[in-house]
């Protein structure tokens, strides 16, 4: 795999984002925003309500028809949900660059699905930590 970098400016869809502060999705969506990354929100359960002052939306592909581009898609969904998002990212135009599995979440057909689609894969690896230490 070649090496990722995470540059302040990138967009990040957090595909579970969850708007409790306690949760790790929002702490790690808060941390990469506050560093200069831009955040989008997806969770068909918070879809419509703000959160980390982003609308929230439902789906990948309800994201995509906002047109925003997308450098990450950041994964905090359970490894068999994974497929799914997979085909979902790699649905979307303009392409994102990565699918990013957060730590504990891994799927060899998810991988599969997104290599085949252009997409770079991560998996098991948190954001947040990634960025942090970062050379």
């Amino acid at each position: 795999m070649d090496r990722f970098v995470l540059t302040p400016g990138q967009s990040i869809a957090v595909v579970g984002l969850s708007a409790k502060p306690d949760r790790a999705s929002f702490d790690v969506a808060r941390v990469m925003q506050q560093a200069g990354f831009r955040i989008y929100g997806v969770n068909p359960q918070y879809a419509g309500q703000v959160i980390l002052g982003e609308r929230c939306v439902a789906s990948l592909a309800e994201l995509a028809e906002l047109a925003k581009p997308i450098d990450i898609v950041n994964c905090f969904r359970r490894s068999d949900d994974m497929p799914e998002v997979a085909t979902a990212a790699v649905e979307m135009r303009p392409l994102p660059k990565v699918l990013w599995m957060q730590l504990g979440v891994a799927n060899g057909d998810a991988r599969r699905i997104a290599e085949a689609g252009g997409l770079q894969v991560i998996e098991n690896r948190c954001i947040k930590i990634a960025y942090l230490n970062q050379a």
